[in-house]
Order: C-alpha cells, then structure tokens, then sequence
C-alpha cells in the first residue's frame, strides 16, 4: 500500500490550459466581416436641412395644396386629406389616392410630439399602397 502512495505522491498534476487563439481568430474574422458588410446595407436616410444656414440653394419650394396629405398630430391621430382615419383605413386610402392622381407624391406634415411608431405606420401604408415616396414637410417652429 506504501508503494502505491510513493508513486501517485511522486507524479506532478498538470492543469489543463486554455489556448485562446483560435477564439481571437474567430472573433477578428466577425469583426472584419462586419467592417466589410456595413457600408453595404441600405438604410432610409432622412437629410434635414440646417437650420442655422442662410442660404437656401439646395431647397425646393413645397407645395401645401397637394392632393394627397397626411397629418399626424401630437396625441398621434392621423388626419388623410383633414379627416380622422386609423392606420388601417389609411392603406386603402392612399390606394385610392395612387389610383386616382398616379404622379402625386403624398406629404407628410408630422408634429415634432408625435411618436416615430406614428410616422413608421404612415410610412409603411404609403409603400404598401404603392408609393416610392414620402415628402415629409417640415415646419419651422
């Protein structure tokens, strides 16, 4: 039994490493694909004007009496051509509305209190209704 003991006694235990290079290589590899990938998403981009600008070279006048204008106020109600609608009616709305003035854009006047889930619903029923774009009209305050 001594024996036994002598020898398991003599044996150095050896911890187990953990090589950490191939984590590194796996994280450095994500990181260049997202460094590749990134320019390449399309996103909405929404350009405002400068406000603290005087010139105003790179801005078209709007038109207020378009045929096709959406309202959204501050308690979020939203108002299609100055009559309360729900973001339901507002899909079949607009679809009339391309329907009947095919070259019209719709605007949109959004007040600054109004929730961007608002404006996000009045988006997507305007491209579900066939239109490819969205003038929102700001109004300086």
């Amino acid at each position: 039994m001594n024996g036994r003991l002598g020898k398991s006694s003599s044996k150095q235990i050896e911890e187990p490493a953990v090589n950490l290079t191939p984590l590194i290589d796996v994280v450095f590899v994500i990181l260049i694909m997202f460094i590749v990938i990134a320019p390449l998403l399309e996103l909405d981009k929404v350009e405002l004007a400068d406000a603290a600008s005087d010139s105003h070279e790179g801005t078209s006048a709007v038109q207020e009496s378009s045929p096709i204008s959406i309202h959204v106020r501050k308690d979020n109600t939203i108002l299609f051509n100055k009559q309360q609608v729900n973001p339901e009616q507002l899909t079949a709305l607009l679809r009339e509305a391309k329907m009947r003035y095919p070259k019209a854009q719709p605007q949109l006047y959004h007040d600054r209190h109004a929730h961007f889930g608002t404006y996000q619903s009045v988006k997507n029923a305007a491209e579900t209704a066939g239109f490819t774009q969205l003038d929102v009209v700001l109004k300086p305050s």
